[in-house]
């Protein structure tokens, strides 16, 4: 199985450059902080993202920081949390359903909270990563059926960005968090249509 089948150029880029990652720091699996590490690298919708430039440099810093205190940690065990399932190809409704009451100020449902039976772990990544990238595919989907992306239109590296941060126990996360992330509020700027410039002007890089 091609694991990098229908990524964007982009995204295709950040995961050759969380492998090598990966490799290079010793770590056993790829996990999501090296996917937000490598998304922040190859990547400008990503990071334009963020708010703020001053905070987008002090999680740099963390990020390069990882072969020393909680990447040591990391080491010894294997990124599953088990609150993110893993999904099939199947491609869920992330729509509420009609007779549903919206509620002020929360997070539209995506197809990453829809539950979905196993498939195989993507090769070389912890289960958490593995279940991100599925249901990056899962988002991309969800937007060609409901008309909002062009027919084969790939998965980006936002949805890969708004699949590892809807899990609380991802390292990635924990990442975010020490560097004054709030997650929260980044995972509702990408539902809500990622209403952010990329560089050169535009909202589409």
């Amino acid at each position: 199985m091609d694991d990098d089948a229908g990524f964007s150029a982009e995204l295709t880029s950040a995961l050759d450059g969380a492998r090598r990652r990966a490799v290079r720091d010793g770590d056993r699996q790829i996990d999501t902080a090296h996917l937000l590490h490598s998304l922040l690298e190859h990547d400008p919708q990503v990071r334009a993202a963020f708010a703020e430039g001053s905070q987008l440099a002090r999680l740099l810093g963390y990020l390069v920081q990882r072969s020393i205190g909680y990447g040591l940690r990391w080491q010894s065990g294997v990124e599953d949390s088990g609150a993110l399932p893993v999904v099939t190809a199947a491609v869920p409704d992330p729509r509420p359903a009609p007779d549903s009451p919206a509620i002020a100020g929360q997070v539209p449902p995506t197809a990453a909270d829809a539950p979905a039976t196993a498939r195989p772990l993507a090769e070389g990544f912890s289960p958490l990563a593995s279940a991100a990238l599925d249901h990056a595919r899962v988002r991309a989907a969800a937007r060609r059926a409901e008309g909002r992306a062009r027919p084969g239109e790939p998965a980006r590296g936002v949805d890969l960005l708004a699949a590892i941060v809807a899990d609380p126990g991802a390292r990635a996360v924990e990442v975010l968090t020490r560097a004054g992330v709030d997650t929260l509020a980044l995972r509702a700027r990408v539902e809500a249509g990622l209403h952010v410039r990329c560089p050169g002007g535009g909202s589409t890089c």
